[in-house]
């Protein structure tokens, strides 16, 4: 190869090299920044789940607070997720829903949603009761979930409304008045049920003492997979660096030199 074909190949692949450096670099520096972000999130969570619990009066005036942006909760609704909370109230029972195709421990069953009438007023919130195993052999088959008709006490965590799972067609639907649904939105329940539902829910806390499992999963901001990310990054772009210097530096110095032509 002659010397001007091989001063130009040499500053190509240098040129090429530093790009990927550059970029690789880049990216994991940015998934150290998301990482920092979720650390932020996961300590505010935390902190949440400290304070006290909230009250029915506090719950009632953060949901009267107007939303800024349409479909968005109002950031008064926003900082009570999370929180621990203690209601009273009553049980709507007739309008209790079964969320399909969730899982507690690795088995498929039902989340068992009821709407709870706070004590003293008309608003209503969504409690996420807990989980149950469905009948696989009837599968229209409700299973026995006692609902008490007088005044309870219910413990639990505020939270968004209730996860929605990927669905086709009708199957990602409400699904109307059936009371097995693949996903629930707040504000078509409300809309059909008539109650005064406020704009998150609770996911209930406690023992299975009525026969509902209640082990939640645990919030995780998912700060290990950003590490990941950014080590797979930063590996990538060490290597790049590593092949470089080998096979365009190190290489010229030990591949012997022709000797010049007598």
């Amino acid at each position: 190869m002659n010397p001007a074909a091989s001063s130009f190949r040499f500053w190509l692949i240098t040129l090429a090299a530093l790009a990927t450096m550059a970029a690789t670099a880049s990216l994991g520096r940015w998934q150290l920044s998301r990482a920092a972000q979720k650390e932020a999130l996961q300590a505010a969570i935390d902190a949440r789940q400290a304070l006290p619990p909230v009250e029915v009066a506090q719950l009632r005036s953060a949901a009267a607070t107007p939303a800024r942006n349409p479909g968005a909760a109002a950031p008064e609704v926003q900082a009570l997720l999370h929180r621990q909370a203690q209601l009273r109230g009553q049980w709507v029972g007739n309008a209790t829903v079964f969320l399909d195709n969730r899982q507690m421990q690795g088995r498929p069953g039902f989340y068992v949603v009821t709407p709870l009438r706070l004590e003293g007023s008309q608003a209503t919130v969504l409690v996420q009761r807990g989980w149950v195993p469905r009948d696989f052999q009837d599968r229209t088959r409700l299973p026995d979930v006692p609902t008490p008709a007088g005044p309870v006490q219910v413990a639990g965590r505020l939270a968004p409304e209730p996860s929605r799972l990927y669905a086709l067609g009708a199957a990602g639907a409400d699904e109307g008045a059936s009371r097995i649904r693949q996903n629930l939105d707040l504000g078509a329940y409300a809309a059909e049920t008539g109650l005064a539902l406020l704009p998150l829910s609770v996911l209930q806390t406690g023992g299975p003492g009525d026969g509902l499992q209640r082990d939640w999963p645990v919030i995780d901001s998912g700060v290990d997979k950003h590490y990941g990310y950014a080590f797979q990054w930063f590996g990538l772009c060490g290597l790049v660096a590593i092949l470089y210097v080998w096979f365009q530096i190190v290489r010229r110095f030990l591949r012997p030199r022709r000797q010049p032509s007598a």
